[in-house]
């Protein structure tokens, strides 16, 4: 199973962005990557700056998203929808986009739901819980979230 390090996902996005900006060709994971990156502008700077960044620690206490994690949170999503994993995940997801009329707006919403599985998991010290995903997910298009 592939597990990587926080230097390893930090110098993936570091790389894409420095290829991107040099015209290098990417390959078609790096391309997904690539255009998470460009919705994110305020990333931007972070990305160009691999010696201040690479091991930068984001805490909680500080109030800031960690890029690197965001960004990633993107991705699982991206993979999430393109196997429709878990079953069902890319009908709520059209729903979401539908509710909000933004694709990015809903990535956003989701990825909120992401994480509070993943908390949840974490916290309870039980495997990932495809219902607290989708309950959580079915309560922002229910009650809606702005």
């Amino acid at each position: 199973m592939f597990n990587p390090s926080q230097s390893d996902v930090r110098n993936f996005f570091f790389d894409v962005f420095s290829k991107a900006q040099q015209k290098s060709a990417l390959s078609d994971l790096e391309k997904i990557a690539y255009s998470v990156i460009l919705e994110h502008p305020e990333y931007h700077e972070i990305l160009s700056n691999k010696e201040k960044y690479l091991d930068f620690q984001y805490t909680p206490e500080m109030g800031q998203t960690n890029p690197f994690l965001h960004l990633s949170m993107h991705l699982a999503i991206h993979e999430q929808l393109s196997i429709d994993q878990p079953p069902g995940i890319r009908d709520l997801y059209k729903q979401m986009c539908h509710k909000f009329g933004d694709e990015h707006k809903a990535s956003h919403e989701v990825i909120d739901c992401l994480g509070e599985m993943i908390h949840h998991a974490q916290r309870n010290h039980v495997a990932p819980d495809a219902n607290v995903y989708f309950e959580c997910i079915n309560k922002k298009l229910n009650l809606g979230t702005n």
